[in-house]
């Protein structure tokens, strides 16, 4: 492939790790291909034969976005996740959604303390590094709602009071096809907030058996070796930041993302957030290539599992039976790729 010879414009931190002030973007970059490739093999020793999602899920983390995954009951949405906190040494929890949870199960509660006469901040399980939100579609919108501030912005206000979550911070969350009984459809303001959203999808047949003959003495979770620690990936974050992006690049992804909000099939397009979402995605998946630049085949493959979710199709689409994901790639193959110097 051509490579993508660049001044590097991209804005640089005012205060730079001190790894990225003694070696260069490539080398940098080949240490970052090299630790992502073991992360995602190590998740692999559970999760077999789904080498794509596994990576779609790294890319999500490095990213500092989130995850949806919806697949039907018994495809690893829930271990992909686990896998994910067992891989990386950091605090995880785990929220179980049901239809009677309640927004402060999930952000946390001020309990007065009669002993100090004043009201204390007790957090709740979303203050971690690793949130699994499991079948998050059983719980009500409210209870969902209460995601909407920390995905955003990082923390949870409570009585006026911000709290910020750690560093990094990541909610995979799982849902099943809300066509299923007990299940509410996500809104549309939450949707957005995920960068990616993905489906496991059946194990091949090659996987399934060796999933079945490792079942009795197979490699468990809980003895899943951590290859990475919380501040492992926080430095990964900062690099991921610093990857080149030239303007032939940035035009392509506000030309795929404009091409939705014209479409006749859609009623509802990606908004700015979605291009912000794809342009992050798309500085970590060439990082995980060992390139320190992004080029347009990085934006072309994360497109559909990044943009495909933020879509509202138009009735008459949805009568006809047309996806998102058969849209996105319409307006893919119609949008001029920029063509390398």
């Amino acid at each position: 492939m051509t490579q993508y010879h660049y001044q590097d414009q991209s804005a640089q931190p005012a205060q730079p790790p001190p790894a990225y002030q003694q070696q260069g973007p490539q080398q940098l970059a080949g240490q970052f291909a090299q630790r992502f490739q073991m992360l995602a093999a190590t998740i692999e020793q559970v999760i077999r034969g789904k080498r794509e999602a596994v990576e779609l899920a790294l890319i999500c983390l490095f990213a500092e976005g989130h995850l949806l995954v919806e697949d039907v009951p018994g495809t690893g949405k829930t271990t992909l996740a686990r896998s994910i906190a067992a891989a990386v040494d950091a605090e995880w929890r785990r929220v179980q959604f049901t239809p009677d949870l309640l927004p402060s199960d999930i952000t946390g509660v001020s309990i007065f303390n009669q002993a100090h006469q004043k009201f204390e901040f007790h957090e709740g399980p979303v203050f971690a590094n690793i949130v699994l939100a499991d079948e998050i579609n059983r719980a009500s919108p409210k209870t969902q709602s209460a995601l909407l501030e920390v995905m955003e912005e990082r923390r949870v206000t409570v009585d006026a009071e911000p709290h910020p979550v750690p560093r990094p911070f990541l909610v995979v969350a799982t849902q099943n096809p809300v066509d299923m009984d007990g299940t509410y459809p996500l809104p549309e303001a939450q949707l957005d907030r995920f960068l990616m959203k993905i489906s496991v999808g059946y194990p091949g047949h090659a996987a399934e058996v060796e999933v079945l003959k490792g079942v009795p003495t197979g490699l468990q979770l809980d003895r899943l070796q951590a290859v990475a620690r919380a501040s492992d990936v926080a430095g990964m974050i900062d690099f991921a930041t610093r990857v080149h992006v030239a303007d032939p690049v940035y035009d392509y992804i506000v030309a795929l993302c404009g091409a939705t909000r014209t479409s006749p099939h859609l009623r509802l397009g990606a908004s700015p957030r979605g291009s912000l979402a794809l342009l992050r995605a798309a500085r970590v998946k060439a990082a995980a290539a060992g390139r320190h630049y992004v080029v347009p085949e990085d934006v072309k493959a994360l497109a559909v599992p990044v943009i495909a979710h933020r879509l509202i199709l138009t009735p008459e689409a949805e009568l006809r039976d047309v996806t998102a994901a058969a849209v996105l790639g319409e307006i893919l193959a119609g949008t001029p790729v920029p063509q390398a110097a």
